[in-house]
Protein backbone atom coordinates (compact mmCIF):
# COMPACT_ATOMS: atom_id res chain seq x y z
CA UNK A 1 0.00 0.00 0.00
CA UNK A 2 1.31 3.72 -1.37
CA UNK A 3 1.91 5.34 2.37
CA UNK A 4 0.34 8.49 3.19
CA UNK A 5 1.50 12.02 4.51
CA UNK A 6 0.96 11.34 8.22
CA UNK A 7 -1.65 13.09 10.68
CA UNK A 8 -3.51 12.70 13.55
CA UNK A 9 -7.82 13.71 13.94
CA UNK A 10 -8.42 16.48 16.28
CA UNK A 11 -12.05 16.62 16.23
CA UNK A 12 -14.60 15.12 14.14
CA UNK A 13 -17.20 17.41 12.88
CA UNK A 14 -20.75 16.68 10.81
CA UNK A 15 -18.71 17.69 7.35
CA UNK A 16 -15.20 17.66 7.85
CA UNK A 17 -12.03 16.78 10.23
CA UNK A 18 -9.82 18.76 12.10
CA UNK A 19 -6.53 17.23 11.50
CA UNK A 20 -2.95 17.61 12.96
CA UNK A 21 -0.48 17.05 10.19
CA UNK A 22 2.93 15.96 11.34
CA UNK A 23 6.25 17.40 9.60
CA UNK A 24 7.20 16.26 6.29
CA UNK A 25 9.14 17.14 3.85
CA UNK A 26 7.78 17.90 -0.07
CA UNK A 27 8.81 17.94 -3.52
CA UNK A 28 6.89 21.24 -5.08
CA UNK A 29 6.95 22.61 -8.55
CA UNK A 30 5.10 25.55 -9.09
CA UNK A 31 3.09 25.80 -12.38
CA UNK A 32 1.17 28.74 -14.05
CA UNK A 33 -1.83 26.71 -16.06
CA UNK A 34 -5.50 25.99 -15.29
CA UNK A 35 -6.17 23.27 -12.77
CA UNK A 36 -7.24 20.82 -15.50
CA UNK A 37 -3.56 21.04 -16.83
CA UNK A 38 -1.43 22.06 -13.39
CA UNK A 39 -0.97 18.48 -12.06
CA UNK A 40 -0.08 17.07 -15.46
CA UNK A 41 2.13 19.86 -16.21
CA UNK A 42 3.85 19.20 -12.92
CA UNK A 43 4.06 15.32 -12.46
CA UNK A 44 6.36 14.33 -15.05
CA UNK A 45 9.09 16.71 -13.06
CA UNK A 46 8.33 15.38 -9.98
CA UNK A 47 7.99 11.75 -11.08
CA UNK A 48 11.50 12.01 -12.61
CA UNK A 49 12.43 13.51 -9.26
CA UNK A 50 11.60 9.99 -7.53
CA UNK A 51 12.76 7.95 -9.98
CA UNK A 52 16.40 9.22 -9.52
CA UNK A 53 16.26 11.76 -11.57
CA UNK A 54 17.97 13.83 -8.35
CA UNK A 55 22.13 14.27 -7.50
CA UNK A 56 22.26 10.66 -5.69
CA UNK A 57 20.24 9.09 -8.37
CA UNK A 58 18.20 7.63 -5.41
CA UNK A 59 14.62 5.86 -5.62
CA UNK A 60 12.54 7.21 -3.72
CA UNK A 61 9.14 5.72 -2.72
CA UNK A 62 6.02 7.63 -4.39
CA UNK A 63 3.14 8.38 -1.54
CA UNK A 64 -0.05 9.32 -1.83
CA UNK A 65 -1.49 12.31 -1.50
CA UNK A 66 -0.25 14.23 -5.07
CA UNK A 67 -0.92 17.65 -3.79
CA UNK A 68 -2.08 20.84 -6.01
CA UNK A 69 -2.65 23.59 -4.00
CA UNK A 70 -3.32 26.91 -4.81
CA UNK A 71 -1.73 30.03 -1.60
CA UNK A 72 -4.42 32.62 -2.85
CA UNK A 73 -6.92 32.24 -5.52
CA UNK A 74 -7.57 36.32 -5.59
CA UNK A 75 -4.10 36.86 -6.21
CA UNK A 76 -3.65 34.15 -9.32
CA UNK A 77 -5.91 32.12 -10.07
CA UNK A 78 -3.82 30.00 -12.45
CA UNK A 79 -0.85 29.35 -10.54
CA UNK A 80 -1.19 26.27 -8.66
CA UNK A 81 2.11 24.60 -6.72
CA UNK A 82 2.02 20.68 -7.51
CA UNK A 83 3.66 18.76 -4.66
CA UNK A 84 4.64 14.74 -3.52
CA UNK A 85 5.23 14.83 0.20
CA UNK A 86 8.45 12.72 1.06
CA UNK A 87 8.53 9.41 2.55
CA UNK A 88 7.54 9.62 6.20
CA UNK A 89 11.06 10.01 8.27
CA UNK A 90 12.71 12.08 5.30
CA UNK A 91 14.27 15.13 5.95
CA UNK A 92 15.28 18.20 3.88
CA UNK A 93 19.41 17.53 4.85
CA UNK A 94 19.47 13.61 3.71
CA UNK A 95 17.03 13.95 0.94
CA UNK A 96 19.18 13.97 -2.88
CA UNK A 97 19.24 17.78 -4.72
CA UNK A 98 16.58 17.82 -7.61
CA UNK A 99 18.55 17.43 -11.13
CA UNK A 100 15.43 20.00 -12.28
CA UNK A 101 16.13 23.20 -11.12
CA UNK A 102 11.34 23.27 -11.23
CA UNK A 103 11.32 20.45 -8.35
CA UNK A 104 12.26 22.59 -5.27
CA UNK A 105 12.24 20.78 -1.65
CA UNK A 106 10.45 22.14 1.44
CA UNK A 107 10.18 21.40 4.67
CA UNK A 108 6.43 21.47 6.52
CA UNK A 109 6.62 21.99 10.08
CA UNK A 110 3.23 20.54 12.09
CA UNK A 111 0.42 22.09 10.86
CA UNK A 112 -3.40 22.17 11.59
CA UNK A 113 -5.76 21.94 9.10
CA UNK A 114 -9.31 21.21 8.35
CA UNK A 115 -10.54 18.04 5.62
CA UNK A 116 -13.18 16.70 3.36
CA UNK A 117 -13.09 13.61 1.47
CA UNK A 118 -14.91 12.95 -1.74
CA UNK A 119 -15.47 10.18 -3.98
CA UNK A 120 -15.10 10.52 -8.05
CA UNK A 121 -12.80 12.54 -10.55
CA UNK A 122 -11.47 15.51 -8.85
CA UNK A 123 -12.56 18.01 -11.94
CA UNK A 124 -12.54 21.78 -11.54
CA UNK A 125 -15.62 22.13 -10.96
CA UNK A 126 -16.80 19.61 -8.50
CA UNK A 127 -13.35 20.31 -6.47
CA UNK A 128 -14.99 23.98 -6.73
CA UNK A 129 -18.13 22.95 -5.40
CA UNK A 130 -16.34 20.63 -2.72
CA UNK A 131 -14.41 24.26 -1.71
CA UNK A 132 -17.22 25.91 -1.36
CA UNK A 133 -18.74 23.58 1.13
CA UNK A 134 -15.82 22.76 3.31
CA UNK A 135 -15.18 26.55 3.79
CA UNK A 136 -19.34 27.19 4.58
CA UNK A 137 -18.86 24.49 6.90
CA UNK A 138 -16.22 25.64 8.58
CA UNK A 139 -17.22 29.20 8.93
CA UNK A 140 -20.56 27.56 10.83
CA UNK A 141 -17.61 26.69 13.72
CA UNK A 142 -16.27 29.68 13.22
CA UNK A 143 -12.99 28.39 12.54
CA UNK A 144 -10.57 31.00 10.96
CA UNK A 145 -9.35 29.54 7.72
CA UNK A 146 -5.96 30.32 5.43
CA UNK A 147 -6.70 31.93 1.80
CA UNK A 148 -4.68 28.39 0.93
CA UNK A 149 -6.59 25.61 -0.71
CA UNK A 150 -5.16 22.14 -1.27
CA UNK A 151 -6.71 19.76 -3.41
CA UNK A 152 -5.47 15.89 -2.48
CA UNK A 153 -5.66 13.14 -4.93
CA UNK A 154 -4.76 9.97 -3.89
CA UNK A 155 -5.29 7.27 -7.00
CA UNK A 156 -3.64 7.38 -10.48
CA UNK A 157 -6.33 8.79 -13.35
CA UNK A 158 -6.46 5.26 -14.42
CA UNK A 159 -8.45 4.28 -11.54
CA UNK A 160 -12.35 4.27 -12.74
CA UNK A 161 -13.28 8.31 -11.57
CA UNK A 162 -16.46 6.71 -9.35
CA UNK A 163 -13.41 4.97 -7.26
CA UNK A 164 -10.98 7.76 -6.95
CA UNK A 165 -10.56 9.11 -3.55
CA UNK A 166 -9.78 12.70 -2.66
CA UNK A 167 -9.45 15.19 -0.04
CA UNK A 168 -9.98 18.82 0.23
CA UNK A 169 -7.61 20.44 2.65
CA UNK A 170 -7.12 23.74 4.33
CA UNK A 171 -4.81 25.00 6.80
CA UNK A 172 -6.51 26.57 9.81
CA UNK A 173 -5.98 30.13 11.79
CA UNK A 174 -6.31 28.52 15.65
Amino acid sequence: MTQRQEFKVLRTYKDFELREYQPCVIAEVKVSAQYSNATNSAFGSLFRYISKGNQGSQKIAMTAPVIAAQKDKKANENEWFVSFVMPSGSTYGHLPHPNDPQVILRELDTETCIAASFRGRATEEVAEQKIKQLRAAAAKQNLSLSEETRICRFDPPFKPGFLQYNEIVIPVYL
